[in-house]
């Protein structure tokens, strides 16, 4: 199936079955966290156009977020945003057109939570595929709207401060 008819299709039976492992193995993730309290380090791509962020809804999860995911060992922050820009919303990027907006490390679910955000701003609005597994849905927020939302608190910092640098101070 195309990337353009996968984005704008429902979820099969199959990948029911897969957002089902993902909360399972996700879980199982939580329990293990709890139990080693390990350092992590994630990558994350806040794709703006026109003033609004593409904000994707994982299937494991509460919270709404943003493409990304996990730096793996031979990766930098930088490979890994762009690797799962890729792989979640099916969006390529060059490396030189990244901005690391934030890079904070917090307690977060039972280990030490290092995650890097990237801005992309793009002149003309991609074509998203999502694959109803991992990620289940992907819109388009101005950072107002996105803030009604239940957020990754990292990404809400985010948000709030980029309203801040927008909205010019009141005498």
């Amino acid at each position: 199936m195309a990337a353009e008819d996968r984005a704008s299709s429902r979820p099969t039976p199959v990948d029911r079955l897969f957002q089902l492992a993902y909360v399972c193995a996700y879980q199982m993730m939580r329990v293990y966290w709890a139990l080693r309290r390990p350092s992590t380090h994630g990558a994350l791509v806040l794709v703006w156009h026109e003033g609004r962020v593409l904000i994707v809804k994982n299937s494991y999860v509460r919270y709404h977020s943003l493409p990304g995911g996990y730096v793996r060992h031979h990766e930098t922050g930088r490979e890994a945003a762009l690797r799962e820009l890729r792989e979640e919303v099916g969006v390529a990027a060059h490396a030189d057109a990244l901005e690391l907006v934030l890079d904070q490390t917090n307690e977060w679910e039972g280990k030490l939570d290092r995650v890097e955000f990237f801005a992309l701003e793009v002149s003309a609005r991609p074509a998203i595929a999502v694959d109803h597994r991992e990620v289940v849905s992907a819109d388009w927020y101005l950072p107002a709207e996105a803030l009604r939302l239940e957020l990754f608190p990292p990404l809400r910092t985010v948000l709030e401060r980029r309203i801040a640098r927008v909205t010019p101070a009141s005498s």
